[in-house]
């Protein structure tokens, strides 16, 4: 019923019969099943945090101003705590992305003359920026805070030896950064437990430093998150997966709360911190996107899932591969062409309930170095927890699709994406 509904919406029945049979593929089913197995089990984990902070309709009250006393804020972010295995939590409408999640922990503690590490090669494009890579006002790298990296192995594993040797020569490392997702690179997203043993391997040479997580588009893809792997601090967005969708905005930072605290300053003012930040009448949505969000989640894989399993038939090479282990929503797949990129992302618009009609191209966009294609008719802007794809315009044309606010969402996105390329003759079927 379902693929012969969205034929008479002008799909080619083609694509939409290429999609079904993939779908049918025991090894697609199997993975199903298993992005449902963990849902349940973080939609329990998040009901019993609720639960455990007595969550009440109180909490939903609006804070303005200054924001002194919101106890829906302080409910909010003693359930984040609780939910990641935390001492502590900031969730906040005013951070307004991953990105300036990760520079509030970041610049809150860093100082000048100490030195961020990536033990997992270069960081996120928007990082760059941040961070000092690519030259920009206000960086890292501005206050004399430097920056080395240890590239990973050619199968994209973690090289212990090149890690070991640069924590060993530079006493002056005083944090770890670690992005659990793969970004724009072809490289495998980490596993909680692969980043467990990169955690423990880096505290055998330094116990001192702090290490942060990237756990963006990482969230509730499995049952254990990275505080419980050893790390110090993790850091994301709202508009991502733990805020369901519903989310209009905001990030968290979470984890030991003297590096929480740090991050809250950072944000706000010294001597101010955590203290303040009204919540606009934003509490109720946020809590409520949480308590979907594993759900929403589980749909997201769905889709992932299917689309490997779609494009690997095709012969186009795809990352992570139908059957491994998924850690993050994100679905990579090789276009070898920027004409297939444009094509896909094209189709992944057209399926949107927002803005369908509109012809995503690319264009040079705000902390990244190409110019970037990003289709997404979301009801909030932004926000890759819903149905989108994007891809930076550069050899080998990489194109990154992720979200669905529902499974069904999810799967018709990538009908309308294999129909965009077989209308203008890309693919063959």
């Amino acid at each position: 019923m379902f693929y012969d509904r969205i034929t008479a919406q002008g799909i080619d029945p083609a694509a939409a019969a290429f999609v079904s049979e993939t779908e049918d593929d025991p090894a697609v089913r199997q993975a199903f099943d298993r992005a449902d197995e963990i849902a349940a089990s973080n939609q329990l984990k998040v009901l019993h945090a609720m639960q455990a902070c007595r969550l009440s309709d109180a909490h939903f009250t609006e804070s303005t101003g200054y924001g002194y006393h919101d106890i829906g804020r302080e409910a909010l972010e003693a359930i984040f705590a609780e939910i990641f295995c935390a001492e502590a939590a900031l969730v906040r409408p005013q951070l307004i992305s991953g990105t300036h999640a990760l520079a509030a922990a970041l610049f809150g503690n860093l100082r000048p003359g100490d030195v961020l590490f990536s033990p997992v090669g270069a960081p996120y494009d928007t990082l760059e920026s941040v961070i000092g890579i690519r030259p920009a006002v206000g960086s890292l790298a501005e206050f004399g805070i430097r920056y080395r990296q240890a590239e990973l192995t050619e199968s994209g594993g973690f090289d212990y030896s090149a890690i070991r040797k640069a924590l060993e020569e530079e006493p002056l490392i005083k944090m770890v950064t670690v992005q659990r997702s793969k970004g724009y690179a072809w490289r495998p997203s980490f596993t909680v437990s692969q980043m467990g043993e990169l955690i423990a391997e880096i505290r055998k040479v330094r116990p001192d430093v702090c290490i942060l997580v990237d756990n963006c588009y990482g969230e509730f893809t499995e049952e254990r998150e990275p505080i419980e792997a050893g790390a110090d601090i993790i850091a994301g967005s709202l508009i991502k997966n733990p805020g369901g969708g519903i989310a209009p905005g905001g990030g968290y930072v979470v984890g030991k709360r003297e590096y929480v605290e740090r991050a809250a300053t950072r944000l706000t003012a010294p001597g101010i911190g955590g203290e303040v930040g009204p919540t606009l009448g934003m509490t109720r949505g946020l809590l409520h996107g949480l308590f979907i969000a594993p759900q929403t989640v589980g749909g997201c894989v769905h889709g992932a899932v299917l689309t490997a399993a779609v494009f690997a038939r095709l012969g186009f090479a795809v990352n992570p591969a139908l059957g491994e282990t998924r850690t993050d929503i994100v679905q990579a797949v090789r276009m070898g062409d920027a004409r297939r990129v444009l094509a896909f992302c094209r189709g992944i618009q057209q399926a949107a309930p927002v803005d369908s009609f509109v012809t995503p191209i690319a264009a040079p966009m705000p902390g990244y170095a190409d110019g970037v294609v990003m289709a997404g008719g979301t009801f909030i802007q932004g926000s890759s927890i819903e149905l989108s794809a994007d891809a930076p315009m550069r050899e080998p044309y990489n194109v990154f699709f992720q979200g669905g606010l529902t499974s069904a969402h999810a799967r018709a996105g990538v009908v309308y994406a294999l129909d965009a390329l077989k209308k203008e003759g890309l693919i063959k079927l």
